[in-house]
């Protein structure tokens, strides 16, 4: 069934009301998630009805309705993409098999594991993102995070729907711990490190949205490609979702080039300190926060060689971006792939066996994609005359996971001595002086049309409606 079931405790289209014992679980876990999103979800946001998409279908054509919601009202649920009963496993050894309705015994550990991995991060985005609300830089962009927000909760039901069907008595406790677990806490933190981090400033939310959730939709690609078929549905239609959020992060990080290039224009100068003072943000900030957020998400592909990688591929796990579109075997054994080491103080490719390899196979396409996006921003600022462009720092700077870790790295890719680091680090990735200068800018504006001076407003409202639309009504 691909229509929404909105009648129920917990809106779905997987016949929930047909197992009742898993039905009561996921309606005792509800609770537990209402109150992780009171204590560390949108600050102060408890009263406010937002101008919110809620799915509806499971259908590309029209998926989704919109309306004013209170978010904790919000009717988070089960959604999966319509399943073919004649399914094949495409790569891996078990190609060619059909593809599993149930979790393997043997598979059962590293499925669970790579569910709870995936699981985590949605709650974490949220709480690192909990007072950005705060500080919006208008009504229109205050409702593109709640959106955001509500539907990492939702992408948090996903994975704790798969972890209690099929993972019984464990699958319970992992969707527990996935509410007790908290980003950036010293005892008990998010499992990967970049959701760890803060986000302290609305660029940089634009930063994340933009680069991090784009490892969220090359992760999910890959697993949609999975043998097992109730993780590839599921993760398909969270990739209809989370189309939004990069959107949010390019055209946020594209509004804030337009405003600066504009006060540059009207000033006349490149000069930081003077941009700054008209209360725009230079463009060497901006290069620094993306060195940042760039490098960060970078190593949320884990180690250059893996053997996990290798075994989630072989077994059927996890594929590869778009897999049915490669031309190769789709079993890759005998094959290999460049990575890079520092040999005697000097970058060089290595080949190595591409199932070891499959981190950096995905980390190579999303840097493709990464790239592409960057080169918009940089028509922006052609567009308006500025001669300066951003660029993408080389995928050794600033890595602390995998060969790659702690190796002294400009961003044009040369291996630097300690010395260099020291006195560059400050030019290539964002300073004290960096985050305050950002975060004086940051004042709340809330105003039905109204936008920070930091801000350009965007082309075009949500759903059609005017820019100026009261997207968030504050009761």
């Amino acid at each position: 069934m691909s229509t929404v079931n909105y009648s129920e405790k917990i809106p779905n289209n997987v016949n929930l009301g047909e197992d009742r014992t898993l039905q009561r679980a996921l309606e005792g876990w509800q609770p537990n998630f209402v109150n992780w999103w009171d204590d560390v979800g949108p600050d102060g946001s408890t009263a406010y009805e937002v101008y919110l998409r809620t799915a509806v279908s499971v259908d590309p054509q029209g998926w989704a309705q919109f309306g004013h919601v209170k978010m904790r009202d919000y009717r988070w649920g089960i959604f999966l993409n319509p399943g073919d009963a004649n399914r094949e496993i495409h790569f891996g050894d078990h190609k060619g098999e059909k593809a599993w309705q149930d979790v393997p015994g043997e598979h059962r550990a590293n499925l669970r594991r790579i569910i709870v991995t995936q699981g985590d991060t949605e709650p974490a985005s949220v709480e690192q993102q909990r007072h950005l609300g705060l500080t919006a830089p208008s009504m229109y962009d205050l409702r593109n995070l709640y959106q955001i927000n509500v539907e990492e909760g939702r992408h948090l039901w996903a994975m704790v729907y798969l972890l209690h069907k099929h993972f019984g008595r464990d699958g319970r406790e992992e969707a527990e711990a996935l509410l007790q677990r908290q980003s950036g806490d010293a005892n008990n933190p998010r499992i990967l490190g970049a959701f760890n981090e803060k986000t302290p400033d609305w660029l940089a939310f634009f930063m994340f949205t933009y680069f991090t959730d784009r490892d969220g939709k090359f992760q999910l690609s890959a697993l949609a490609e999975s043998a097992f078929d109730p993780l590839a549905r599921t993760t398909k239609f969270m990739l209809t979702e989370e189309a939004h959020h990069m959107f949010v992060g390019e055209s946020g990080v594209s509004r804030v080039l337009q405003r600066t290039a504009q006060v540059m224009n009207e000033l006349k100068t490149d000069d930081p300190q003077k941009v700054r003072a008209a209360g725009a943000i230079d463009l060497g900030t901006i290069q620094r926060y993306l060195n940042f957020h760039y490098s960060v998400t970078i190593d949320l592909f884990g180690a250059d060689q893996s053997s996990n990688a290798a075994i989630f591929y072989s077994s059927g796990l996890k594929g590869r971006y778009e897999e049915g579109k490669r031309t190769d075997d789709h079993v890759l054994k005998g094959q290999t792939y460049k990575v890079l080491e520092v040999v005697n103080g000097q970058l060089v490719e290595k080949d190595v066996p591409m199932l070891n390899a499959l981190n950096e196979v995905l980390r190579d396409d999303f840097i493709k994609d990464s790239v592409a996006g960057v080169q918009r921003w940089n028509k922006v600022l052609e567009k308006a005359g500025i001669p300066t462009r951003l660029t993408v720092p080389h995928k050794a700077f600033n890595r602390q996971i995998g060969a790659l870790a702690g190796i002294k790295m400009s961003p044009d890719g040369r291996v630097v001595n300690e010395q260099e680091w020291a006195a560059k680090k400050n030019e290539w990735l964002p300073t004290p002086d960096d985050f305050a200068f950002v975060a004086s800018l940051m004042g709340r504006v809330v105003d039905p049309g109204k936008f920070a001076g930091w801000i350009a407003p965007p082309v075009m409202g949500i759903n059609r409606q005017p820019v100026d639309f009261e997207y968030v009504r504050f009761g």
